[in-house]
C-alpha cells in the first residue's frame, strides 16, 4: 500500500497494516482515562494533553512507521507536532478514531483503573500485588509505598529492564499524577502483560491514603 504524510487509514486498512506490526506503530493520542477504557491493542498511549513530544521522543522506535489514534479534530494537529519536532515517519492516522474501529468490530482491550482505596484494601490480602512506581528515582527516594518497584518509565522502552517483572504478579502501576503510569502500562502491555492495575491519582493520591506504608530512601532524608 503506498501512502505519504496524513494519509486517513480506515479500520480495514488500518487491520491490513497491522498484520505487518513489525514495520508500524499505533500511537493512541487521547485522554489517559479514555485510553484505559478501550484501546486498540498493540497501542502504545502518548497522550496529546501531557507531554506529548518528549516522551514521543524519548519512546517511539526508529525505523517503524508512525500511526495515530487521535481525539476527534486533533489529527492534524498531532501529525504536525510529530513532523515539527523531526519524526519523518508518520504514516497517518485512523480515519474516525478508536470509536470507527470499535463500531468495525475491531478487537478491543483495555485496563483496569483502580483508586489509591482499592489499591490499600488490596495490598494486605493479595500475597501477588506488586507495586511499580514509573516515577524518576529522585521521586522515588523521597517517598514510595513500602516494597514498591521503582522502575522508571524512560527505562521501560527497553525490554530488558522490564524482564524481571513477574507476568504471573498483578502489577499496580503508579506516577504521580496518572499520566506516566498510563503510558508504561500500554508499554508493558505490548510486552505480554496482561495482570496490570493503573492507579488514578498516582502519589498525589496514595501518599494521602489511609492504610498505605509510605517510606524514603535514607539519603533522601539528609
Amino acid at each position: 500500500m503506498l501512502y505519504s504524510h496524513r494519509v486517513a487509514f480506515t479500520p480495514r486498512q488500518l487491520s491490513e497494516l497491522l498484520r505487518d506490526n513489525n514495520h508500524f506503530i499505533m500511537v493512541d493520542t487521547r485522554s489517559a482515562a479514555a485510553f484505559t477504557e478501550g484501546f486498540i491493542p498493540g497501542s502504545l498511549f502518548i497522550g496529546f494533553e501531557g507531554r506529548f513530544i518528549e516522551w514521543a521522543v524519548n519512546l517511539l522506535p526508529a525505523g517503524k512507521k508512525i500511526i495515530l489514534i487521535t481525539p476527534a479534530g486533533k489529527e492534524e494537529v498531532c501529525v504536525q507536532l510529530l513532523t515539527d519536532a523531526g519524526f519523518t515517519n508518520v504514516a497517518g492516522y485512523l480515519e474516525g478514531g478508536f470509536e470507527a474501529w470499535k463500531d468495525s468490530g475491531g478487537a478491543v482491550d483495555m485496563i483496569i483503573d483502580v483508586d489509591a482505596g482499592e489499591l490499600a484494601m488490596d495490598i494486605p490480602f493479595d500475597e501477588n500485588l506488586v507495586v511499580v512506581d514509573v516515577r524518576r528515582p529522585v521521586e522515588y527516594a523521597e517517598g514510595h509505598v513500602q516494597g514498591a518497584l521503582n522502575v522508571p518509565l524512560i527505562d521501560m522502552k527497553d525490554p530488558g529492564n522490564i524482564a524481571h517483572l513477574n507476568e504471573r504478579d498483578n502489577l499496580y502501576l503508579h506516577c504521580a499524577a496518572g499520566y506516566r503510569s498510563v503510558i508504561a502500562a500500554s508499554l508493558l502491555k505490548m510486552q505480554g502483560y496482561n495482570n496490570l492495575r493503573n492507579v488514578t491519582g498516582g502519589w498525589e493520591s496514595i501518599k494521602h491514603t489511609k492504610g498505605i506504608t509510605i517510606v524514603k530512601e535514607p539519603a533522601a532524608l539528609n
